[in-house]
């Protein structure tokens, strides 16, 4: 690899995540909804921060947590989201680069502040979650550094940013980029309720833009409107060079247009928290990826990632993928 190449470069939502550890009178004497993820305004946004007592701060968002975990195998990264020029979009550009991560977005000088999830973890590790997307949205085409897309040997696309028309633009943007330089593009449904609401272009992005696109079962399942796995497997098949599909305590499917391969879960000794898993998995898959390994060695460097990040509180790797894949 070249002196300035990079593995991946991804494109998501840049968040601040605000955790702390709380009890569930906190959570009942705050009127959170427990357990769920719940899409607050500004100024709730506010209250929230100043309720709460001490934090972690952190970059955050699907398509960071894969990037630090592309970073953790020992990939090159970099990242484009947009923050504010305040404190916490410090807080997001500090952390993100401290992971090795080329990170050069920048930063909003009006409009909302810098977006934040407030992670609320109660004894049981049960998690209550309230987003403020703020500037995240405002992500587009002008953001995108076609310098950067052409380093990367793939860029890495967002679903959850697929809403705002701005974003539609830059993803569409960074995609033609990168295959005019002769690089390929990827792609994470993120969400069911995503694709409900993009089914349409969702279908066209793929079908059109993407080389290898991530899915778990359910978002597959409403991409081809079928409560059949084998019906959306073979609908998926040919659409773009690889489809990635994670099925839990299956393990995962690869789907390619020659052939299928099936790749076991790995074993976890107690599954603490699943937040993130299809971020990891993502991350684990891309490495190998980009470093030449077959498909069924990609998928396993997919779940040792997601196997790790469950076992434990949070989205983020707590032990080194590569020593933990045996790299």
């Amino acid at each position: 690899m070249s002196a300035t190449e990079l593995d991946v470069v991804c494109i998501g939502n840049a968040i601040v995540d605000v955790m702390t550890r709380c009890s569930e009178q906190t959570i009942a004497d705050m009127g959170l909804e427990r357990g769920a993820m719940t899409l607050i305004d500004a100024a709730q946004a506010e209250s929230l921060y100043t309720s709460m007592g001490p934090t972690l701060e952190t970059s955050g968002g699907s398509a960071c947590n894969t990037a630090a975990g592309v970073a953790s195998f020992g990939g090159s990264v970099g990242y484009v989201g947009k923050v504010r020029d305040d404190q916490l979009g410090e807080i997001f550009s500090h952390d993100i680069r401290s992971i090795g991560a080329v990170f050069e977005t920048p930063a909003a000088k009006h409009g909302p502040p810098t977006a934040r999830c407030f992670i609320f973890v109660t004894p049981d590790g049960q998690r209550t979650m309230n987003t403020y997307l703020g500037a995240c949205v405002g992500l587009g085409p002008d953001d995108i550094d076609s310098t950067l897309v052409e380093r990367a040997k793939l860029t890495y696309l967002e679903g959850y940013l697929w809403d705002p028309d701005e974003a539609k633009q830059a993803f569409l943007k960074a995609a033609r980029l990168a295959h005019v330089a002769g690089r390929q593009v990827a792609l994470t449904l993120s969400d069911a309720f995503c694709v409900d609401r993009h089914r349409a272009s969702f279908l066209e992005l793929v079908n059109n833009h993407v080389d290898v696109l991530f899915a778990n079962e359910e978002e597959l399942l409403s991409l081809y409107e079928t409560s059949s796995f084998d019906e959306a497997a073979r609908a998926v098949r040919g659409a773009c060079q690889v489809a990635a599909v994670t099925r839990s305590e299956k393990g995962s499917v690869i789907i390619t247009e020659e052939a299928v391969h099936e790749v076991k879960a790995e074993p976890v000794e107690q599954v603490v928290d699943t937040t993130g898993a299809g971020d990891l998995y993502a991350a684990g898959f891309l490495y190998g990826f980009t470093q030449g390994g077959d498909f069924p060695a990609c998928g396993r460097l997919g779940s040792v990632a997601a196997a790790e990040v469950i076992s434990h509180i949070g989205p983020r790797p707590h032990t080194t993928l590569a020593r933990k894949a045996g790299l």
